[in-house]
């Protein structure tokens, strides 16, 4: 074992059960101090140690979202945002879909995914854990969201889809989060999934970590829980390259933990792969920077009148 690398037998990695994490950071995108480890055995990156259920359960029902977003009430141009981004996944899954599935969204956020899927005439509802936004997915969006935990739900096959968008980050245990997911899926049921791609890489190295992403994947870790939890690959929507991971899993009965040690040296390599001043001039970063400005300039000239149409749309 070389001299970076720590023996933790308290804290076992989430993905393959090892006890040998490396530290590749020790601080937040603010700088503040945040210690972020690889597993040696599998790759899979964490916080070091991982924050326990009643910690992350506080966190998020009170203080997530200003932390994160800024704001205890959504923006019009968060609105308009989330709303897009809904769009873009009902177009990604509904060929795939009977329109008598039902359709559920873990940490649905404002719950724009949930009205989109609604009014395409789903059966769909979700849960988000922060308080911050139910008052205006309640009583303006009018979606069914509720609430709630993940844990709350009774393990009995309920769903046809779950989705999970840049929520399987935010888990103390994704392993036990997935496990609870499949036990809510019917026969064959979905399972839908984006996260950052840490090998993307989504940030510059100093801008990779922070306390609410608990964890960081690679398609190939991401992929190796999945299985690890019963489900298998049907579609995966993003490359390697791209700074998000968007997977479609179809739940099976088989279950088979399959990891490389070489991820983790994959993983290392490709976040150290830039440094500043090579990472911002990628065609592909200033083709989406530019594309995100624009989206951005959309926003803030189209966002109140696009919310308020939506929402005389939703009370239809």
């Amino acid at each position: 074992m070389s001299s970076d690398q720590t023996q933790h037998p308290e804290n076992q990695c989430d993905l393959c059960g090892g006890s040998s994490f490396e530290e590749i950071g020790n601080r937040d995108r603010h700088g503040k101090e945040l210690h972020t480890g690889i597993c040696s055995s599998c790759g899979l990156v964490a916080h070091m140690p991982v924050p326990s259920e009643e910690e992350v359960s506080a966190y998020y029902a009170e203080q997530y979202r200003r932390d994160y977003h800024g704001e205890s009430t959504p923006s019009t141009r968060r609105i308009m945002r989330a709303w897009r981004n809904g769009d873009r996944i009902l177009k990604q899954l509904f060929s795939r879909l009977d329109k008598k599935a039902r359709v559920f969204e873990i940490g649905a956020g404002i719950g724009c995914t949930v009205k989109s899927f609604e009014l395409q005439g789903f059966d769909a509802s979700g849960i988000e854990p922060n308080k911050d936004f139910n008052a205006f997915t309640r009583e303006q969006l009018h979606a069914s969201v509720e609430n709630r935990n993940l844990y709350d739900l009774p393990a009995e096959p309920t769903y046809d889809v779950v989705l999970l968008i840049h929520v399987i980050e935010h888990f103390s245990s994704p392993t036990r989060a997935l496990n609870h997911i499949h036990s809510l899926l019917n026969e064959d049921g979905y399972f839908y999934v984006e996260c950052p791609n840490i090998a993307g890489p989504f940030a510059t190295y100093d801008r990779l970590f922070h306390y609410a992403h608990i964890y960081n994947f690679t398609p190939a870790t991401l992929i190796a829980l999945a299985k690890k939890c019963g489900f298998e690959l049907v579609s995966q929507f993003t490359d390697e390259s791209h700074p998000d991971i968007n997977m479609l899993f179809r739940k099976v009965e088989a279950k088979a933990l399959e990891v490389s040690s070489d991820e983790a040296a994959r993983t290392k390599a490709a976040i150290h792969r830039y440094n500043a001043f090579t990472y911002h001039l990628r065609p592909a970063y200033i083709i989406r920077r530019i594309n995100k400005i624009l989206s951005y300039l959309g926003e803030f000239l189209l966002a109140r009148v696009f919310v308020k149409g939506m929402l005389k749309h939703c009370k239809k």
